[in-house]
């Protein structure tokens, strides 16, 4: 595992603690791009997310644990937006999803509702995704 947060200027490191939700890419059963909005935590050089009880499609696994079971090459994007576009910046985690049950990550699953509230009192029943950073990118307008 690389310590690819250290190697990310403050700024980046900052947007990523500071964002409420990040933008998962990975790819659909038929190799279409898909893109979803999700809550996460960053724990131990990795970036972490959970399935939580807000509704979903199909209620038995989610559709996109089946696909990260079969592609598990993900990118997570968080951004910051401003009309002032000097403000504009991203930062953009390239690595590869592994899931895991809820009851063999704990220290995850107390990070995610260290930022969220909602999972304080309402705990996620997972699985678990946790990304194995290979890549960090970053850019920002100035």
């Amino acid at each position: 595992m690389s310590d690819w947060l250290s190697e990310l200027p403050g700024w980046a490191q900052q947007l990523l603690a500071d964002s409420q939700v990040a933008r998962l890419g990975l790819l659909d059963d038929d190799r279409a791009p898909r893109v979803l909005p999700i809550s996460f935590a960053l724990r131990h050089g990795y970036a972490w997310s959970a399935i939580d009880h807000k509704p979903k499609r199909r209620a038995s696994s989610p559709a996109r644990i089946g696909f990260l079971q079969r592609n598990p090459r993900v990118a997570l994007t968080v951004d910051r937006y401003s009309d002032d576009w000097g403000r504009l910046a991203w930062v953009q985690l390239l690595g590869e999803a592994v899931i895991f049950e809820v009851e063999r990550e704990p220290g995850a699953l107390a990070a995610l509702a260290g930022k969220y509230e909602q999972y304080q009192a309402d705990p996620p029943p997972g699985p678990l995704i946790r990304i194995e950073v290979t890549r960090a990118l970053c850019w920002r307008a100035s």
